[in-house]
């Protein structure tokens, strides 16, 4: 019932109070209204095959930088800074990609996670045990759901150097024309590469508790998938289409499967180089103690001979 409820729960509390305080403080996008934003949503919605054209909206201030918001009758809202910073082509991916929200029916699910990740506060001790795990867990699902909207994204747009682009925008903050892809792709080649374990370990704890992946990953996880094939295959419709009955219980043992062994390569990565980093300060502490003992016993010269030299 879990789905049901939680239906509920976005229409009548979030749903149409959010839908009457953007119709009342933000510009709905239409013909008239930015015509070719429009544009670029209608035919994002078109390429998706979309049930609807959804409410769009530009406003001050959105957190994220854009949003989708509702079940029933979903809205998408976008930052108008983020707007003025982007081309038609980004603009298109980043519509495309809130629709690959709607299409995947990730809403639903989004908060299901919140009202799950509120049980955290819960005083009772059989809620709070397993909860850091859990929590991992669940954002780990939720940054994925980000990197299959920037799949959608790449999809309607046809090119998935400006979803890259678009990418960049976000990380800088700047307009994408002052902006050097092939820099930023290399940079995100240099942060997928970098393999100092102990660095490795900080940035695994850093992206631990994340909603979003970093825009460095994204950009390699795209171009992972592209290279990989899968792109070219769906561009050639060889793709599961709406009426093909699926497995759920397949698949979610699938899934279980791969977040499982995801996390276990992860923490054992983190315990290998915890042990090599304690080796590292065990053999250093040893150094340090065997020269206190040659200088209280007279014997030798110590670094601070060197050093003073």
């Amino acid at each position: 019932m879990l789905d049901k409820v939680v239906r509920k729960l976005i229409e009548w509390r979030y749903e149409r109070a959010l839908r009457q305080f953007y119709l009342g403080t933000s510009i709905k996008v239409s013909e008239r209204q930015l015509p070719e934003l429009y544009a670029a949503h209608e035919f994002a919605c078109r390429v998706l095959d979309m049930p609807d054209v959804y409410d769009l909206y530009v406003t001050r201030n959105v957190l994220g930088l854009a949003a989708t918001i509702g079940s029933q009758k979903p809205i998408i809202v976008v930052d108008a800074g983020f707007v003025k910073r982007l081309g038609p082509g980004e603009q298109r991916a980043v519509i495309a990609h809130e629709l690959g929200h709607i299409l995947s029916d990730h809403m639903v699910y989004v908060t299901a996670l919140n009202i799950l990740l509120s049980a955290g506060a819960s005083p009772l001790p059989f809620v709070g045990i397993p909860f850091m795990a859990v929590r991992a867990v669940l954002l780990e699902w939720y940054r994925a759901t980000e990197l299959s909207c920037d799949r959608a994204a790449v999809l309607a747009v046809r090119d998935p150097q400006i979803v890259c682009r678009t990418l960049m925008v976000t990380a800088g903050g700047l307009p994408a024309e002052d902006l050097d892809l092939d820099a930023f792709m290399s940079q995100a080649a240099a942060y997928e590469s970098w393999d100092d374990p102990s660095d490795r370990v900080r940035r695994f704890f850093n992206e631990i508790g994340q909603t979003h992946a970093y825009a460095v990953r994204r950009v390699s996880e795209i171009m992972k998938w592209v290279q990989g094939g899968d792109y070219d295959r769906i561009l050639r419709g060889e793709y599961r289409t709406r009426d093909q009955k699926e497995s759920v219980r397949e698949e979610a043992g699938d899934a279980m499967e791969y977040y499982a062994e995801r996390f276990r390569s992860l923490f054992r990565e983190v315990g290998d180089n915890v042990a090599n980093l304690g080796n590292q300060v065990g053999g250093l502490a040893e150094q340090a103690a065997d020269w206190l003992r040659s200088r209280t016993t007279g014997g030798g010269r110590g670094p601070s001979d060197d050093d003073a030299d």
